[in-house]
């Protein structure tokens, strides 16, 4: 029995330093090839990361300026070589975010490659250099910097002696890359692929079955179906018909899959010319649907098309679903137009389930009718309703148009539409919306006044209390429900609730000229500085170890920090320092040191404050949050927390670390 006990207690003592251990997700790797380079011809880096599983690697091109880390490799001027071109990261996956980063990013899954090109100048080489990546868990959304060091060096051969001793083969080197607990960034912690292109269909089923319900195509119906009712074999050509049309879709959508990959996708969510270009769209798209003018294909296209289907057979048949494509584009066109182009700033496959998705939706019910004609007799009758259709796409259309302009705007600094001014745009069009559906206003096509039907006057009171829950957001609500649609916080210039509030550049505070707190806080950005304020507030430090690409961080600020029993805690008891681990702001060059962790230089901002992170914590992951007391300034006060929804939690954290720093005075 006693030797039971004596294993268990061996056990736990063994088990305490993993507690707290640093996480090691990803191991880097690297070689040359060809292993026997020549002088004076190329040869290749090539870097592999070993990724462990339910985790992912950061890839290398997508916007730096997004918000997760971008994989860096830095070459240090060496002897014997010279770099070529740019680093190639080899297949990674694609994916577009919302919801956060409001763009496209690439990543890696259980292998990573990412190659180099360089010239060799010298029988011999030497090549070193660093690198620096962020892996995150798919699992936890814990992120966790990879940085480390790499070399390699070797003999090469002159291309004009036709006896060269033999070059020894570079082995590939693997190393432990130093890294620390982890960071939560934009994380798919969904299956990046399947769930999001799920989900996408459905999206694009639903705007197909909208498309249906328009003044182009709606009355089409029954007289496509009378067309194939009254033939022999109608029901197989019916079939056939709405099979044409899906491909007629997905053909269209394939062309755009083949365009854009993923460096043409980030392209197209971050660079300002495709989002102006959206925006303009979207902007003629709503319009359009208001009546102000129709987009209508140049009529000869059209009559040609429809000539052709006077063939019959497949031929004639295949040429009635072209000529029903292109005479309803004027409705289908925005709408289709809109999937074509939220799918081109994803995955390969993404325009081709968009077009599939509505297509089908655009295809069954002619297919469907042609089956069972009886079904005919129960829809509704053609009438004004399909035009009140179209303009409420239309006011949509023109909503969705300001997201393009305020990704540009975001990206590119402009400061053209802040918070509230996309608020105000969006308010003004709901309230339109609105007036039109409770019948206050008509446009062009509207037919003569009636009374309101019960689901125009539903539709028309949630649109109201779309607005009414709009309106708090431009006096600093947060309004988290469209979190990711709308700018953010830091971009409002009026908060009616914050508006006393003092701002943390009024402290004096390092490095407040480009970092902020959220909320309203005041605090610092620098530990030192930090702990003398605390020392002389006579209050408990509040260390925030977070990064700009972390997205648990936006996560904990936004449903935990912001409730106001959290928020008054850390106001009153506390004095915060948040240090951002992946701040890449460098130094002046007297604050730079060699860390006694790695053995590597820290120049950066960020740099330093993950390395003070790792050596007195023992941790690399962001969000983490530490108690101290800055009278001791040993160990925290509590054990640190990382990210935790739970409110209660968050404030029982705070609780108990201020009532240890009062029971020490």
């Amino acid at each position: 029995m006693k030797l039971k006990y004596i294993a268990f207690l061996l056990f736990a003592f063994l088990a305490i330093p993993a507690i707290a251990q640093k996480i090691t997700p990803a191991k880097w790797s690297w070689s040359i090839k060809p292993a026997n380079p020549k002088v004076g011809e190329q040869a290749e880096v090539i870097f592999n990361v070993a990724i462990e599983k339910d985790w992912y690697l950061y890839s290398s091109d997508f916007d730096k300026d997004l918000g997760p880390v971008v994989t860096t490799v830095t070459f240090k001027p060496g002897v014997g070589f010279q770099t070529v071109g740019g680093l190639q990261a080899i297949n990674p996956h694609s994916k577009t975010d919302t919801e956060i980063w409001n763009g496209t990013y690439t990543y890696f899954t259980g292998q990573a490659e990412f190659r180099q090109k360089i010239k060799i100048t010298a029988s011999a080489y030497t090549i070193e250099g660093s690198y620096d990546s962020q892996s995150c868990s798919n699992v936890s959304g814990l992120c966790v910097p990879i940085r480390g060091v790499f070399a390699l060096s070797g003999m090469a051969e002159k291309v004009v002696s036709a006896d060269t001793a033999a070059v020894p083969v570079i082995e590939p080197v693997t190393v432990d890359s130093v890294v620390a607990k982890p960071t939560v960034a934009a994380t798919p912690t969904e299956a990046p692929a399947d769930d999001s292109l799920f989900a996408f269909f459905w999206i694009a089923l639903g705007a197909g079955f909208l498309a249906l319900l328009t003044p182009c195509v709606y009355p089409l119906i029954p007289m496509t179906v009378s067309f194939f009712t009254k033939q022999k074999g109608g029901k197989g050509l019916a079939f056939l018909y709405g099979g044409f049309i899906v491909l007629i879709y997905v053909f269209f959508g394939t062309l755009l899959a083949f365009f854009a990959g993923a460096s043409f996708a980030n392209f197209l969510s971050t660079h300002w010319i495709p989002n102006m270009l959206f925006f303009t769209i979207f902007i003629l798209f709503g319009i359009s649907f208001l009546g102000a003018f129709e987009i209508v294909l140049p009529s000869n296209l059209v009559n040609t098309v429809d000539a052709k289907s006077d063939k019959g057979g497949f031929i004639g048949v295949f040429f009635m679903a072209f000529t029903l494509v292109l005479v309803s584009f004027s409705c289908t066109g925005p709408l289709a137009g809109s999937i074509l182009i939220a799918a081109s700033q994803g995955a390969f496959l993404k325009p081709i389930i968009g077009m599939l998705g509505f297509s089908l939706a655009f295809a069954i019910p002619f297919t469907l009718f042609a089956i069972f004609p009886g079904f005919m007799q129960k829809l509704p009758k053609s009438g004004n309703w399909m035009n009140e259709v179209k303009v409420v796409l239309g006011f949509l259309e023109i909503a969705l148009a300001f997201k393009f302009l305020s990704v540009a705007d975001q990206v590119y600094h402009w400061h053209l539409l802040d918070r509230e001014i996309f608020l105000a745009i969006w308010i003004a069009i709901f309230t339109a919306l609105t007036l039109y559906l409770f019948g206050k206003i008509s446009l062009p096509h509207d037919g003569p006044a009636k009374n309101l039907s019960v689901p125009r006057t539903l539709f028309a009171t949630a649109a109201l209390a779309f607005v009414i829950y709009l309106v708090p957001g431009m006096f600093g609500a947060p309004l988290k429900g469209l979190s990711g649609w709308l700018p953010p916080m830091n971009s409002q210039d009026f908060k009616g609730s914050q508006a006393a509030e003092p701002v943390a550049q009024k402290t004096g505070a390092l490095y407040s000229d480009f970092l902020e707190l959220p909320l309203g806080l005041n605090g610092y950005f620098d530990f030192e500085q930090a702990k003398a304020a605390a020392l002389k507030a006579n209050k408990p430090l509040f260390i925030d170890f977070t990064g700009h690409g972390c997205v648990n961080c936006r996560k904990m600020e936004e449903y935990v920090w912001s409730d106001p029993s959290v928020l008054q805690r850390l106001k009153n008891d506390y004095v915060v320092v948040a240090l951002y681990c992946d701040d890449k702001t460098e130094l002046p060059a007297d604050k730079w040191y060699t860390s006694k962790v790695d053995g590597q230089e820290k120049r950066t901002l960020g740099d330093q404050n993950l390395d003070f992170q790792i050596s007195r914590f023992n941790s690399n992951a962001q969000p983490h949050y530490v108690l101290l007391d800055p009278r001791k300034d040993d160990k925290p006060m509590v054990q640190p927390v990382a990210f935790d929804a739970n409110v209660s939690h968050f404030v029982s954290f705070l609780d108990e670390g201020k009532s240890i720093y009062q029971s020490a005075k």
